[in-house]
């Protein structure tokens, strides 16, 4: 997988892992990361699937559908790519929280979905549920932040509740933040991300 690598805290420092939206590269993200912890290493990646020229990090079927087969093999790949990565350039693996966007979003609830201790923590910008009537591992432990959008027409408030609830089942910590700005990233959402993160 292509990404960007930016050591800035050190190897016992946290890793915030950026995942971007559909269309995005792994540059998107990066502004946020300054604002979330400047002091903690970056570790971004480029969506590895291409729809119509646009990049992805698993593919749909149509919009809102997933290919749930493919989701199974690109969060296994993405699985062992953080666990290659962390040897590679030295940070820690426990210490790892996401921050996705829409797709990225998507993608790091996959992998709060199918692996115990996957990630610390997780951002999920404008997720919706990865899958549907699996049984999750015990995420204790686990910190999340939904942003989601009361009048967002690609993910539903119904789906932002359901992940929430989902998530807090298998033991995780859950908060939710909810803007009236569609399915956009605004900067007061990714602020109260940061305030959350700084908790």
């Amino acid at each position: 997988m292509k990404y960007i690598y930016e050591e800035k805290g050190g190897p016992n420092s946290p890793t915030l892992l950026l995942l971007h939206g559909t269309g995005g590269t792994e540059s998107d993200l990066l502004p946020l990361a300054d604002l979330i912890d400047p002091d903690a290493n970056v570790l971004s990646v480029r969506g590895n699937v291409s729809e119509n020229g646009m990049l992805r990090f698993f593919q749909r079927l149509e919009e809102g559908v997933f290919d749930e087969e493919d989701l199974i093999k690109r969060t296994e790949e993405l699985h062992a790519f953080l666990d290659e990565a962390s040897q590679e350039n030295g940070f820690d693996r426990k210490q790892v929280t996401a921050v996705g966007y829409s797709n990225g979003a998507n993608i790091a609830a996959s992998l709060l979905f199918h692996y115990k201790d996957s990630l610390q923590k997780a951002i999920l910008h404008h997720p919706m549920v990865p899958r549907k009537g699996i049984e999750l591992p015990d995420l204790t432990g686990t910190d999340v932040f939904i942003g989601a959008g009361d009048n967002d027409p690609m993910c539903p408030p119904e789906e932002a509740k359901e992940l929430q609830q989902l998530l807090t089942n298998a033991g995780a910590a859950v908060d939710i933040h909810w803007e009236s700005n569609g399915h956009q990233l605004t900067m007061t959402e990714v602020k109260a991300a940061a305030n959350w993160y700084a908790q």
